[in-house]
């Protein structure tokens, strides 16, 4: 199993959207490092949805549920699908995670203009870990 972060404006696309929707595929992505890393996911794999921009915080936990399909608004380019698994009560903010040791080697801080974004399992379990 893999980990991962992908990052989403709240006012395009929020948690709380997903959630509703139950699933969603993962569309749009325009960076080559970022496309590698939609390919690179596999069904079951975890991944933290980050609100970016206004909120800056790591919201919630989703699953992928279907590995990489050419994206339908660009055939050129990748799409996941994933699906909500669960919501954070306490979201981890950015200041936060910069002001964690344990996760300062983290692409997230690292190449901050990454939309899909590889974590590794220490990476991920310290947010979780931050979020209770």
């Amino acid at each position: 199993m893999n980990y991962w972060l992908v990052k989403q404006e709240p006012e395009a696309y929020s948690f709380d959207d997903l959630t509703t929707d139950g699933k969603t595929d993962w569309t749009g992505v325009r960076n080559f490092q970022a496309r590698n890393n939609l390919q690179a996911m596999k069904n079951g794999d975890k991944v933290l949805f980050y609100h970016s921009v206004t909120e800056k915080s790591v919201v919630g936990i989703t699953e992928v549920s279907k590995t990489a399909f050419p994206d339908p608004t660009d055939e050129k380019w990748f799409a996941v699908e994933i699906k909500s698994v669960q919501k954070f009560k306490n979201p981890v903010t950015l200041d936060k995670i910069k002001a964690n040791s344990a996760l300062a080697n983290t692409a997230l801080i690292r190449q901050s203009r990454l939309s899909v974004i590889p974590l590794t399992k220490d990476e991920y379990l310290e947010i979780l870990s931050m979020s209770k």
